[in-house]
């Protein structure tokens, strides 16, 4: 009789990727490895896939785990699978899932896309989908959820939690509860905890929390999501202009903006633009095309210290050992810059600086410049003179001590000038810094070197 496996020890298929069993076409071993893994492992699964297998996969899936799945993945992946269903079950899908997440699928949906989901929806849902796609991109507005429980504060906690039980099942969720007036004003927020642990006879307006953390629809999402985050709140109220409640900002939706805007700030920093969708599943060609263009900007902004090492060709010509150094300078001054940049573009997008700190900015990272300068020139003038003359030396300590000074100062200014210009400060960090540093660098380096040897 042959011995069966420990129920806890995955089979050979399980062990494979989805995308390898997906291949083989083994539609059974596809069937026992969606059933094995949660929502979240074979939204990423998917995302991993070409649309063709991954509508294969897709359409195994019973109803309501289909909709977990599908409320998993990035909009750009959400747009590959429907265009693979056929129409009842596209429709089941796109009925199925929260206002806030369809607003955000269709926002990078193609207009066929957009209208083939907003003509399969009900009435109700198609209004409040137009609804959020009706606000700012960008804005708060777009991400919050509009079904949301409401309570007047003339409400004993027995009514409230009767109204819980009767709207709930219709709301994304109930954690929060904004209490509003006859005007749908929000007065203030009471915790769903705070009605289970008191008795059905006490007023709600003895338990709410008044003017409470909020924001305004038309407001960044990002912001809202830093609020909540310094406010430790798990849903925000969303209001329109007259105070009146519009949906909540709840802290899953929070956590995917402070995520989005984290991932196009690294992006951009190291010189790339920022793309949607799966890493894995992105082809070379597209990956390359994303990062050709800065690639092409940055080469041409660095031919400006091929000019200025060709303004002083003279002065190599004369001291040749000076162009031992020059890795070693600019590189130094383009890591001290770009350390400032990310440092201060950090802080903008925590709230730890305002574009009216730009002075303070200055001098505080000038100051940090010099002193690492002052460190490393140190280090330097060891260094140097055990393969060139002290006065070399000499001038390479005082560059290095100049450039970092220098670099720091413009890498903590200019992502500040930019949020002024209303740039996206990430766009002017460390590649842009680290150019610009290059050049100045070397224009530092020369000037030295004819002050300290005179030549």
């Amino acid at each position: 009789m042959p011995q069966s496996r420990p129920p806890h020890e995955p089979g050979p298929e399980l062990a494979k990727s989805l995308r390898e069993i997906v291949g083989a076409r083994r539609l059974t071993a596809v069937q026992e490895w969606l059933g094995a893994h949660p929502p979240h492992v074979i939204a990423d699964e998917l995302a991993r896939m070409d649309a063709v297998d991954a509508g294969v996969a897709f359409r195994v899936l019973d109803k309501d785990r289909a909709l977990a799945v599908f409320e998993e993945l990035e909009p750009v992946d959400q747009q590959q699978i429907l265009e693979g269903l056929r129409d009842r079950t596209f429709r089941e899908i796109v009925e199925g899932m929260d206002p806030d997440d369809r607003a955000r699928m269709l926002r990078e949906a193609p207009a066929k896309v957009a209208q083939r989901v907003l003509a399969g929806l009900s009435a109700n849902e198609q209004q409040m989908t137009s609804a959020l796609l009706g606000y700012p991109e960008g804005s708060v507005g777009r991400w919050m959820s509009p079904e949301v429980v409401a309570l007047s504060q003339n409400l004993t906690v027995g009514q409230a939690l009767r109204t819980v039980r009767a709207k709930g099942a219709d709301a994304e969720t109930v954690y929060t509860l904004p209490v509003v007036d006859s005007g749908r004003r929000l007065t203030g927020v009471v915790e769903l905890r705070e009605l289970v642990l008191n008795s059905p006879e006490t007023m709600v307006s003895q338990l709410v929390v008044s003017e409470p953390a909020s924001a305004y629809a038309t407001e960044s999402a990002e912001q809202a999501a830093r609020l909540m985050r310094e406010t430790n709140d798990l849903n925000l109220p969303v209001v329109d202009s007259e105070e009146r409640l519009v949906g909540l900002f709840t802290s899953d939706d929070a956590l995917e903006v402070i995520e989005a805007a984290d991932t196009e700030d690294v992006a951009r920093q190291s010189g790339s633009a920022p793309w949607a969708g799966h890493y894995m599943a992105a082809s070379v060609w597209q990956l390359a095309r994303y990062r050709a263009l800065w690639l092409t900007l940055l080469l041409v902004a660095a031919t400006l210290t091929v000019g200025v090492t060709q303004a002083f060709e003279a002065t190599l010509e004369q001291v040749a050992q000076l162009a031992l150094f020059i890795p070693m300078l600019i590189g130094a001054g383009g890591n001290a810059g770009a350390q400032a940049a990310t440092a201060c573009v950090r802080a903008l997008a925590v709230g730890e600086v305002r574009g009216s700190d730009l002075l303070k900015v200055i001098w505080r990272e000038c100051r940090v410049g010099l002193v690492l300068g002052s460190l490393l020139a140190a280090l330097g003038l060891v260094l140097g003179t055990l393969f060139v003359s002290v006065k070399i030396a000499l001038v390479v300590g005082i560059t290095l001590v100049l450039i970092c000074g220098w670099a720091a100062t413009i890498g903590g200014a200019m992502p500040l000038l930019a949020r002024r210009l209303r740039i996206d400060p990430a766009v002017v960090s460390a590649p842009m810094v680290t150019t610009l540093v290059d050049a100045t660098g070397l224009v530092i380096y020369f000037l030295t070197a004819k002050a300290v040897l005179g030549v």
